[in-house]
């Protein structure tokens, strides 16, 4: 087994968003807002080589988006797939299976891309995609708050080729022998949060919007996006209970310069960020 994290480029979002009721004074103090409020963030999947496989967790934004959908949320950056995937030597068509957390713009928007005559393809042509069926349901038949993050563009094109396959939703199902699958509730209905025993014993979780960054580890910071902040409190409360130890490795994919790291527990008892894991290449 090899991992890499792949980053995708960065886009911004507005720090209130992303922080909730944390108020600006004490945010604003690690992650800098601009004139607008805006905060720059990474896209950042994962790449699992296990055996013949080659497994991507997300896709990021993608390119196919038009300039007043671009002009929301401002992705830049000089890495994208093709650069990061071929600085290992791959190309598009050498992924077998892309595991999709959830189907918000940010996260699959990378799965589909146009092609010269304008036609929706999977990206990755090779590739099966996994979802489950409780979240495809809820993101192909929004609710007014999240409507303007599924976008259909990015779903549909995925059925209509035949790509999209769906787990069934059990806590701790077994992807494969090496990657099992939880799901949480808070942010949207039905993420799927992956776990990947690594070759060392230990267990690399991707936290998805669970946990978008290191700066979202305290429990009460919480997203202003979730449908549900109550239920994530709680399965943030849950989710530490079962990963605070050495064992578990936390996988950031928005945070805007660490890629993976660990918890610890304070001198009060609380849960917090641990320090930086170097995961890139481990065998």
């Amino acid at each position: 087994m090899k991992i890499s994290a792949i980053p995708t480029g960065k886009f911004k979002l507005d720090g209130g968003a992303m922080f909730g009721v944390v108020p600006k004074r004490m945010w604003n103090k690690w992650h800098p807002a601009d004139a607008d409020n805006m905060c720059t963030w990474q896209m950042r999947c994962l790449l699992i080589e296990d055996g013949e496989k080659k497994i991507l967790i997300d896709t990021g934004i993608g390119s196919k988006q038009d300039e007043k959908f671009r002009s929301h949320f401002l992705p830049h950056d000089e890495i994208s797939f093709e650069t990061s995937l071929g600085a290992l030597g791959l190309g598009m068509a050498d992924i077998t299976d892309v595991i999709i957390t959830h189907f918000h713009f940010d996260h699959v928007g990378g799965a589909v891309s146009k092609d010269h005559h304008g036609q929706l393809l999977p990206t990755f042509p090779n590739a099966t995609y996994w979802s489950n069926a409780s979240h495809y349901d809820w993101a192909i038949d929004p609710n007014p708050r999240e409507a303007a993050s599924f976008l259909k563009e990015n779903i549909v094109p995925l059925q209509a080729h035949g790509v999209l396959k769906f787990v069934d939703e059990v806590n701790g199902i077994a992807w494969s022998d090496n990657i099992k699958l939880y799901f949480v509730h808070g942010h949207t209905q039905s993420m799927m949060i992956p776990h990947i025993l690594l070759p060392n014993g230990k267990t690399l979780v991707y936290c998805a919007d669970l946990i978008p960054s290191h700066h979202h580890i305290p429990i009460p910071y919480v997203m202003a996006y979730d449908v549900r902040p109550l239920e994530t409190l709680k399965e943030k409360h849950e989710f530490y209970e079962r990963v605070n130890n050495s064992d578990h490795i936390l996988f950031f994919e928005h945070d805007a310069h660490v890629a993976a790291g660990i918890l610890t527990t304070s001198e009060s008892g609380r849960v917090i960020y641990g320090g930086e894991v170097e995961i890139d290449g481990i065998i």
